[in-house]
């Protein structure tokens, strides 16, 4: 899909809304029925209101905010994980996330068995994954590891897994949340020239990151979410030092 631009949209975001409802316990104790009287059974969280966004082929994107603001939560609605209350999105191209660590992965299962199960969620067949799986593993770097048991493995080798899987997919639209910060040093340096070159390649690229020099140097463009609304959209040096200055 083109804008009046003429430029390739590959996610557009129009009039999203997302609430969540937030439930509590019911006060058992004439004490804790005096301290919270006034709470209602349920409570509504708003935490997106009103969001309207293009996203275009070939942008890297960051989601930069404080924790709460609904940058996550965006990057979950864009993956269908949930849905919004009101408003639509939609993608334009084949997507794969990187957002939980070890989602769609079954712990009793072999990290070989979960290439297959996790690969085929994002639509490959046997024997597509049949002809990436070495690839997989070697940047996985988990060649000795990979016939065992995924639950025996640190939340750095889930991380190794569910990142080598995402990149070899063959997808147009990248979305990743926070999980990167979990690998070492030597593995986050490996994601991220893999990213360059994706980022070469075309793919559009959504990012959610508190690494605010990663968000300057890696991405060229960055939307800072305050409290559930775009804050600021625009050059990611410009948009994140107007960050910091809020923080301050």
């Amino acid at each position: 899909m083109k804008d009046k631009h003429d430029k390739t949209i590959a996610i557009t975001v129009r009039r999203v809304n997302k609430d969540f409802k937030l439930f509590y316990d019911k006060a058992n104790t004439l004490k804790e029925k005096l301290l919270f009287w006034n709470r209602s059974k349920n409570d509504i969280l708003h935490i997106l209101k009103d969001i309207n966004l293009d996203i275009y082929k070939g942008e890297t994107v960051a989601l930069i905010g404080v924790n709460g603001s609904g940058k996550s939560t965006l990057l979950k609605l864009m993956t269908k994980i949930i849905y919004p209350n009101s408003g639509y999105l939609k993608t334009y191209g084949k997507l794969t996330s990187l957002l939980e660590l070890g989602a769609g992965f079954h712990p009793d299962f072999s990290g070989r068995e979960n290439i297959y199960f996790n690969a085929s969620i994002f639509g490959l067949t046997k024997g597509d994954i049949d002809k990436r799986i070495d690839k997989i593993i070697e940047f996985s770097e988990l060649e000795e590891f990979i016939d065992n048991p995924v639950r025996t493995y640190s939340s750095g080798m889930y991380l190794r897994l569910a990142f080598s899987v995402a990149i070899n997919v063959d997808a147009d639209i990248l979305l990743i949340d926070e999980i990167l910060a979990v690998g070492d040093q030597h593995f986050q340096e490996k994601c991220y020239k893999r990213l360059e070159e994706l980022k070469k390649d075309g793919k559009t690229i959504v990012i959610v990151t508190h690494a605010l020099d990663v968000v300057k140097s890696f991405c060229n463009r960055a939307i800072w979410i305050s409290e559930g609304v775009v804050k600021m959209d625009g050059d990611p040096k410009k948009v994140v030092g107007a960050y910091l200055n809020d923080c301050r």
